[in-house]
């Protein structure tokens, strides 16, 4: 049973570090949201490109000529989204932004559909709520569009590493106090 309550305090102590170090990153990302940003659009553009690489590379595995010609197609044109992430970060950043503000306006109304569906049910005026923040969110993106880009995403990643490392820490915390009792 010791062995089982080192792990456990161990692991508990792991995850407040970690959460204190997404909370460190998450306060950083908010105070230099430009940076931030440009950042997040830059490794998204080596991930597609690279992604489109390994497709292209992938093609000569094909089983047959048609399918092969198909995959080496999608992967030269997801080298290219790729290029054109990383050619202009701007341009891209701005696109991510409309998306993330599409995004928030969609998952919104789903959420007050959903909310008003089981209205008598506890909670459901918070689903609402939640909705409610998500279309004002989306629509204020997409209001400071296109000033809002490197810097939008720079302060929403920031805000969810802040959170997520509070909930690390919390959790970390609980671990340790079921440990020691």
């Amino acid at each position: 049973m010791s062995e089982l309550t080192d792990a456990v305090a161990s692991g508990g102590k792991n995850m407040t570090v970690y959460g204190v170090i997404a909370i460190i990153l998450g306060i950083l990302a908010m105070l230099v949201p430009g940076l931030t940003g440009l950042s997040i659009t830059f490794f998204l553009g080596i991930l597609v490109l690279g992604g489109g690489i390994v497709r292209m590379i992938w093609a000569f595995q094909a089983g047959s000529f048609g399918k092969g010609v198909w995959i080496f197609a999608i992967g030269v044109l997801t080298l290219l989204c790729g290029v054109v992430l990383l050619a202009n970060p701007l341009l891209a950043a701005g696109m991510l932004t409309v998306i993330v503000a599409i995004y928030f306006i969609i998952d919104g109304i789903v959420e007050i559909a959903a909310g008003s569906q089981v209205w008598s049910q506890p909670g459901s005026g918070w689903m609402v709520f939640g909705g409610i923040v998500s279309i004002l969110l989306g629509c204020m993106l997409w209001g400071q569009f296109p000033l809002s880009g490197p810097y939008a995403l720079g302060i929403l990643l920031g805000i969810k590493l802040f959170f997520v490392g509070l909930i690390m820490v919390t959790g970390g915390s609980t671990l340790r106090s079921l440990a020691k009792a």
